[in-house]
């Protein structure tokens, strides 16, 4: 796994980047997060969704919400950035939209958009 921190506006924003997928499940979200958190000092971090399980984004697993509890517990914001389009469930649409709307988890179509967010947020 690749960390690489960001400065931005004196924010501190780390930028994950692997082979393979980085979170599976819960226990691999929370190591994310920590790992970020003793290598960096960053408490937010940019991800691309392919580092992310499919079953995240079917939200009757009940995943995405374990892992948004996880991180808002732990003081964790994150951006995922991607293609959400081909995407058609309506709860999955509803939670981007409302997770947008708030200042701890975002989804955003590119990387830049989601050091944008994260850097607009406190």
């Amino acid at each position: 796994m690749n960390i690489e921190c960001l400065k931005m506006n004196g924010t501190d924003i780390a930028v994950v980047s692997n082979d393979e997928k980085v979170i599976i499940d819960t226990q691999t979200a929370l190591d994310l997060a920590m790992t970020v958190k003793y290598e960096t000092g960053a408490a937010k971090i940019v991800i691309s969704k392919d580092l992310i399980c499919e079953d995240f984004f079917i939200l009757s697993t009940g995943i995405a919400g374990e892992i948004l509890q996880k991180y808002l517990n732990y003081q964790v914001k994150i951006a995922v950035y991607g293609d959400y389009s081909r995407y058609t469930s309506k709860p999955l649409k509803d939670f981007i939209y409302e997770s947008n709307k708030g200042k701890d988890f975002f989804f955003v179509a590119s990387k830049e958009d989601a050091v944008m967010k994260l850097t607009e947020t406190s």
